[in-house]
């Protein structure tokens, strides 16, 4: 398996990151490498500069208005998006309910919803995790009762991703009470502006409005958008949540994250701290390994093989560098690692103490903010459960 890229994936990679470089705003690339606040109009501003080149959708296929690019292709778009300081794309709708909507959509669903998610204009939220409903999803209680052509849906969701700025939310809801849990739920489109629809913001550890609970009171939505056919949604949900483990894996931004906490050793002096070298190479070998891993899988696609199922493994790897990195970055700081200052996440902060303490400002709300990593999209407990059920399930079929 040949794992170097080729002469085209490398003029590919120059392109694209020339691209980005001329056309990230400078101001947003400067809030990300700080680890600052970023607003809804600092999203949405990227995600229209994308929009309007055809690459919000960078794994959209061409019949659908994306640009085609193979596994590799993608790998490396995202690659450059992270090394130039890019916000991450909010992966909610280019990501995650565009490609369900292509796949189990109908036609009138797709040019529907399809070209607002590939502009950028139209912010989706994820409506899956409810109170004791979190990685035991198949418990949900949401429940979609249908009346006529509508359905009417009473529950609550929770840990939802920035919904206070959304237009719209999939949303998985129980249509059925037979048989497995699994078996009777669906997957609904939801206007987030729809009467009965409440929103209740969720401060976390960092002191930011991330998350919300959603609270739904006899939300009337139509039948056409439901996707799919009803209590098959447990199907697409499945789907979707690989898309999602593989991007919590977020190997590039951690590449990226790497340089910045090489650059915070080098400001504070401490090159010659070899105990505190030795914890950063053993990150660096580790982000190293999953890259590995991530181009395997990608080999694999590009030459037509489908490689393992290995979303979860991608996962808890993943999330467990993302917070080493943020734990060795509060270590390099020592005492000037402040405490949650919430003026402090916004750009142009003067500091309110002299010398490094202020460079290190959001150092504590990105070691807060990363510690949920390892519980969303599957905590790592359940996630090793998959991986040991496959690798058994596997030694079973080999006659291990």
């Amino acid at each position: 398996m040949d794992l170097a890229y080729s002469h085209e994936e490398e003029q590919f990679r120059a392109s694209v990151g020339a691209w980005i470089v001329e056309h990230l705003p400078h101001d947003i690339a400067s809030k990300v490498r700080a680890g600052q606040r970023l607003h809804k109009d600092d999203f949405q501003r990227w995600a229209r500069l994308l929009g309007q080149r055809g690459w919000l959708g960078y794994g959209w296929p061409r019949a659908f208005g994306g640009p085609g690019w193979n596994a590799i292709q993608k790998h490396l778009f995202e690659e450059q998006c992270a090394l130039a300081g890019a916000p991450r794309i909010v992966p909610f709708g280019p990501t995650m309910v565009a490609p369900i909507i292509m796949s189990h959509g109908t036609p009138e669903q797709q040019q529907r919803f399809l070209p607002g998610i590939a502009s950028g204009e139209v912010w989706w939220s994820q409506g899956y995790s409810e109170p004791g409903a979190g990685s035991d999803l198949a418990s949900l209680r949401t429940r979609a009762v249908r009346q006529g052509d509508r359905y009417v849906v009473n529950g609550q969701k929770t840990w939802t991703t920035m919904a206070q700025w959304g237009d719209w939310m999939f949303c998985l809801v129980r249509t059925g009470t037979e048989g497995k849990p699994q078996a009777g739920i669906s997957f609904l489109l939801i206007d987030m502006k729809s009467p009965g629809l409440t929103i209740r913001p969720i401060k976390l550890l960092d002191g930011e409005h991330d998350v919300n609970d959603v609270f739904f009171d006899n939300v009337e939505v139509p039948v056409e958008n439901l996707i799919g056919e009803e209590n098959k949604g447990w199907t697409y949900a499945k789907q979707l949540l690989s898309h999602e483990r593989t991007t919590i894996s977020d190997i590039n931004r951690s590449k990226a994250e790497l340089e910045r906490l090489r650059q915070l050793v080098r400001d504070a002096g401490l090159t010659g701290d070899t105990r505190l070298c030795d914890d950063i190479a053993r990150l660096e070998v580790d982000i190293k390994a999953l890259d590995m891993m991530v181009l395997r899988v990608l080999s694999l696609e590009k030459s037509g093989r489908n490689p393992l199922d290995i979303a979860a493994l991608l996962k808890i790897k993943g999330s467990e560098i993302t917070q080493r990195y943020t734990e060795l970055m509060m270590a390099v700081a020592g005492p000037y690692a402040l405490p949650w200052i919430e003026d402090a996440m916004e750009a142009g902060w003067p500091g309110e103490f002299p010398g490094p303490a202020a460079a290190h400002s959001t150092l504590a709300m990105g070691f807060f903010k990363n510690r949920k990593t390892t519980i969303y999209g599957g905590s790592n407990e359940v996630q090793r459960n998959i991986v040991a059920q496959t690798v058994l399930n596997a030694g079973g079929r080999n006659g291990l």
